[in-house]
C-alpha cells in the first residue's frame, strides 16, 4: 500500500496552538451530527423493533446473511469448541491470564456491613451486585480476547447472576480466541451482534436479547456515542474508544521504539488518536521518518496509516 505524509505539527509557540490542539482532541472531531443521528435512529430501531432491528442490522452493517436471531446465538457448546480448536499454548495463556485477573479482583471485592448505635440507630454498607451484565467485545478490525476476560471476571467475582456477551462477526468471521476466553470467563449468554444495535439491545432489552443492569467494553465510534446516550437507562463503565495513546519522550529513545508505540493504538481503529510530544524538533522528524518507514511493514497497515494521518500528530 502507498502511505500518505500528512501527519499535523504543532507548535506550542504558535499564537494559534491551543485552538489546533482543541480542534484535534474534540470528541465532535469524530462523533459529529451525523454520527450521533445516525445512532439516536438505531437505538430507536431497535427499542421499537427488538429483534428484527437486529436482524436486518446485522445483514446491512456485517454482510451476513441470517434468517432470524436464531442464527445470533451461539450456545455454551460452541464456546466449549473453541478451547479444542485453539492451541494448546493458547488455552495455557488464556488460563493463566484469566486467573490473574480472578486473583486481583478477589481481593478488590468488598463486603457489607453494619452496626447499632446506642439509641437503636443502624448503620453500614450494602454492597449487592447487579443481577445482569453486559459486554461488549471488539469484533473485524480487532479481536481481543482481554477484553472477556477483564470484563466477565471482575464480575463473576462480584457476584453477578449472568454476564451476557455482544460480539461482532462481519462477514462470518469469528475469533476463537474471544470465545474461547468467554468460555473461561464463564460467559453465560452469547450474541454475535454489534455496532449500536447491540448496545441497544442490552440496554433496553428484545425478544431474545435480555436487558441488563450495566454496559461495559470498548468499541469504535459508533459503540462509544450509544453507550453516552443509554447512560441512566443502564450504568456504563466509561466512554472506551476510539482508542487514544500520548507519548512524552525527550528525544533520547529509539525512534522507531517511540513509532511501534503510536502504532499500537492506532491500529485499533482509524479513528484512533497517537499523538507524540517532545522538545526537540529534530527528533519529531526522526520519528515521522520512522512512522514512514515501518508503517508499510504492518499487518494493519491501512488502519494505520488513516488514524495517524487523520487524527494524529507530533
Amino acid at each position: 500500500m502507498t502511505t500518505s505524509n500528512t501527519i499535523r505539527r504543532l507548535n506550542a509557540a504558535d499564537p494559534d496552538f491551543a485552538r489546533h490542539l482543541a480542534h484535534l482532541l474534540s470528541w465532535e472531531s469524530v462523533s459529529d451530527d451525523s454520527v450521533n443521528q445516525r445512532v439516536l435512529d438505531i437505538i430507536k430501531n431497535v427499542r421499537e423493533r427488538g429483534d428484527a432491528a437486529l436482524v436486518e442490522y446485522t445483514q446491512r452493517f456485517d454482510g451476513l446473511q441470517v434468517a432470524s436471531m436464531a442464527d445470533l446465538i451461539l450456545p455454551r457448546e460452541r464456546l466449549e469448541l473453541a478451547l479444542t480448536r485453539i492451541t494448546p499454548a493458547q488455552r495455557q495463556a488464556l488460563e493463566k491470564a484469566a486467573d490473574r485477573v480472578r486473583s486481583y479482583h478477589e481481593r478488590q471485592k468488598q463486603d457489607s456491613w453494619s452496626y447499632t448505635e446506642a439509641d437503636g440507630t443502624v448503620l453500614g454498607q450494602k454492597v449487592t451486585p447487579l443481577d445482569r451484565a453486559g459486554l461488549y467485545v471488539p469484533g473485524g478490525k480487532a479481536s481481543y480476547p482481554s477484553s472477556v476476560l477483564m470484563n466477565a471476571i471482575p464480575a463473576k467475582v462480584a457476584g453477578v447472576s449472568e454476564v451476557v456477551m455482544v460480539v461482532p462477526t462481519p462477514r462470518g468471521e469469528i475469533n476463537e480466541l474471544v470465545l474461547a476466553a468467554a468460555c473461561i470467563a464463564g460467559v453465560d449468554r452469547v450474541f454475535t451482534i454489534g455496532g449500536a444495535q447491540a448496545v441497544a439491545a442490552l440496554a433496553y432489552g428484545t425478544e431474545s436479547v435480555p436487558q441488563v443492569d450495566k454496559v461495559v467494553g470498548p468499541g469504535n465510534i459508533y459503540v462509544a456515542t450509544a453507550k453516552r446516550h443509554v447512560f441512566g437507562q443502564v450504568g456504563i463503565d466509561m466512554i472506551a474508544g476510539p482508542s487514544e495513546i500520548l507519548v512524552v519522550c525527550d528525544g533520547q529513545t529509539d525512534p522507531d521504539w517511540i513509532a511501534m508505540d503510536l502504532f499500537s493504538q492506532a491500529e485499533h481503529d482509524e479513528d484512533a488518536q497517537a499523538i507524540l510530544v517532545s522538545p526537540d524538533a529534530e527528533f519529531l522528524d526522526k520519528v515521522a521518518a520512522s512512522i514512514a518507514r515501518l508503517m508499510p511493514t504492518m499487518e494493519r497497515a491501512e488502519i494505520i496509516n488513516t488514524s495517524i494521518n487523520g487524527r494524529g500528530a507530533l
